[in-house]
């Protein structure tokens, strides 16, 4: 589809047809980013959007611990790290 460039007041813009806009269900806002000499619109998503599921599928509060099992303590723990224990 070809469409015209406009302009906006200082800036330009395009029309997106009906039929496009449907079919991408894109939002009010969006973001444009500029790939390879192409624009690119996609959805806009606020940052972190899911960042809570996330945690909440990584496991349970304390199971860190075993991603730590196995590797050996360096000079930032021993000398400039000072441990405490939970809940205090």
């Amino acid at each position: 589809m070809t469409t015209e460039i406009i302009p906006i007041w200082n800036s330009r813009g395009i029309r997106i047809p009906k039929p496009i806009l449907e079919q991408c269900s894109l939002p009010n806002t969006v973001e444009l980013t500029v790939e390879e000499e192409m624009l690119r619109l996609t959805r806009w998503r606020a940052p972190r959007t899911g960042w809570a599921d996330t945690f909440c599928k990584a496991g349970e509060p304390g199971c860190d611990e075993l991603l730590l099992s196995g590797v050996s303590p360096n000079v930032f723990d021993a000398d400039e790290w000072e441990w405490q224990e939970r809940g205090r």
